[in-house]
């Protein structure tokens, strides 16, 4: 009986994986070039105008200036980078946590989500800086109103993104979990809760940058520390230089939470496409 090989080593099939392989790596290259150089780009276009047009310093700083004053003033912004911080991440926890367990409890007793789901989205359509003297005045005026902004700022799309995919399983999976006479509980673990994994994490890519947004809001009512106070305090004095200086140092934070959440992602997401985010 004769037997048909397949002659791995053809050229051809060499070459197509060679050009598979080069694609990707253009691909990969192209990823990190491009950011480099459209904020590249943005920050000569940003000293250009302000030599061209001799944008007086109070107004607007040079990169230069910016950069001088992070490395003069890296201390003072590093201490009250350090509460915002923590405000956001606790924020960010609980704020994510008690999302998850309402949307677990929305899924499982749907009168309670047709009850509560309006006054959910009441709450998310206040403002935060609505929000903020409230809990300022039900709190006081220590880390406790800024970690519940984070939270509160966190919680709504959470919520939504976790309701949606622990909601969309696939209808014959659900069918074959009752065949095998499957229990609440085991339907939740096995097939829910994985189901809304990438949801979770879109949202959580979400609430990394809001989070931060939130705490820096909440120490705009009366905080004296903190990235959003410093914001203000420079604000008042009219420097520039550090007030572009704090701005980059919160937004980089948020960048690089942004980036550990991305790399979670990709780490416990390993049945999904590749995200380049």
């Amino acid at each position: 009986m004769s037997t048909t090989t397949v002659d791995t080593a053809d050229p051809g099939l060499r070459a197509a994986e060679e050009a598979y392989h080069r694609k990707q790596r253009r691909l990969a290259w192209r990823r990190r070039i491009l950011p480099v150089t459209g904020i590249a780009g943005f920050i000569g276009l940003w000293a250009f105008i302000v030599w061209f047009w001799e944008v007086p310093r109070f107004v607007a700083p040079s990169p230069a200036m910016v950069v001088a004053t992070l490395g003069e003033k890296w201390p003072v912004l590093l201490q009250n980078l350090v509460p915002t911080a923590i405000e956001a991440l606790s924020g960010f926890a609980l704020g994510n946590l008690a999302a998850i367990v309402i949307a677990t409890v929305f899924v499982h007793r749907k009168t309670v989500e047709e009850a509560f789901f309006p006054v959910v989205v009441l709450i998310n359509t206040i403002p935060v800086v609505a929000k903020a003297p409230i809990l300022v005045l039900l709190m006081g005026n220590g880390m406790e109103p800024k970690i519940a902004i984070a939270a509160l700022i966190c919680f709504f799309p959470t919520l939504v993104n976790m309701v949606r995919g622990l909601e969309s399983v696939n209808p014959q999976a659900m069918e074959l979990m009752r065949v095998l006479s499957a229990s609440e509980r085991e339907v939740f673990f096995k097939l829910r809760l994985r189901n809304s994994i990438p949801y979770l994490f879109s949202a959580l890519k979400i609430a990394a940058s809001t989070a931060v947004i939130g705490a820096i809001v909440g120490e705009w009512i009366g905080s004296t520390y903190g990235i959003g106070a410093l914001i203000i305090q420079s604000m008042y004095n009219f420097d520039s230089p550090m007030l572009y200086a704090t701005v980059i140092v919160g937004s980089g934070f948020s960048v690089l939470f942004f980036a550990v959440i991305a790399g979670a992602e990709r780490f416990f997401v390993r049945w999904q496409p590749s995200n380049p985010v």
